[in-house]
């Protein structure tokens, strides 16, 4: 199923008192599809990541993009350049996990009111910060598969201080892919090694890919450390992913 006609509207997701800005993106046809939450890098819900959101849609998914710069610069939309780096770097300190944690399962309840959605669980992607807030979200019961692009600081940190991210892995219970570049400096492979080590001692159904000569961001082609070949694989093993856990159960 693929290359759908789709859909896709800008919508407000409610948690409590917060309204969360969010991209929507779906199937025209009736469905049901699973759902699918896309987690921005730093640069907010940008051009490229509404775009990520459409090719899932296309894909036979609702896919859906919060913002998760919400509680604190509404309507954040960034390019590439060192400014927009430094501006979205300053507002990734601001986060907290227990806050993203709420703002994801608030976009999950969200996708459970479209009437043409299938249920059984939920996929998550996400890239840079998002990479690291899917390995994060993946805690969430309704979370069945997850593909966390290159997410630093798992190994090390967690949003808004405490014990780092990885040691949540125990409580993962679905499917978990990550994909890591050999060049990517602020990933170092003995981060990546401890990371797989977690998910191994603690029995995550998983799968590290590495890609040789892919640096930071390479499955951003609006970022010059874009690499088709390492991109275009990654998004097939995505798809892969996503059919097995989310469609074809």
């Amino acid at each position: 199923m693929t290359d759908l006609t789709i859909q896709s509207t800008p919508v407000q997701v409610p948690n409590g008192d917060l309204l969360i800005d969010a991209y929507l993106a779906e199937p025209t046809t009736p469905g049901p599809h699973p759902g699918v939450v896309v987690v921005q890098e730093i640069f907010g819900v940008n051009e490229h990541i509404r775009d990520v959101t459409d090719r899932i849609a296309k894909e036979g998914y609702i896919a859906i993009a919060p913002a998760i710069y919400q509680r604190l610069a509404p309507g954040f939309e960034a390019g590439y350049t060192p400014e927009d780096i430094k501006i979205g770097r300053e507002y990734k300190v601001k986060t907290k996990a227990d806050e993203l944690l709420s703002d994801i399962q608030a976009t999950l309840e969200y996708l459970k009111t479209r009437p043409n959605l299938k249920s059984g669980g939920f996929g998550a992607i996400g890239f840079c910060f998002g990479g690291h807030v899917v390995y994060l979200t993946a805690i969430l019961e309704d979370i069945k598969a997850t593909a966390s692009f290159y997410g630093a600081g798992i190994a090390t940190l967690t949003p808004g201080g405490g014990a780092p991210t990885v040691t949540r892995t125990p409580e993962i219970q679905g499917t978990i892919h990550c994909f890591f570049g050999n060049e990517d400096a602020s990933i170092p492979s003995s981060e990546v090694e401890q990371i797989e080590a977690a998910l191994t001692d603690a029995g995550v159904s998983h799968q590290i890919f590495r890609y040789d000569g892919a640096d930071h961001g390479f499955f951003c082609d609006r970022r010059g450390s874009y690499n088709a070949e390492a991109a275009t694989d990654a998004w097939a093993k995505v798809k892969n992913l996503f059919h097995s856990q989310l469609q074809a159960s």
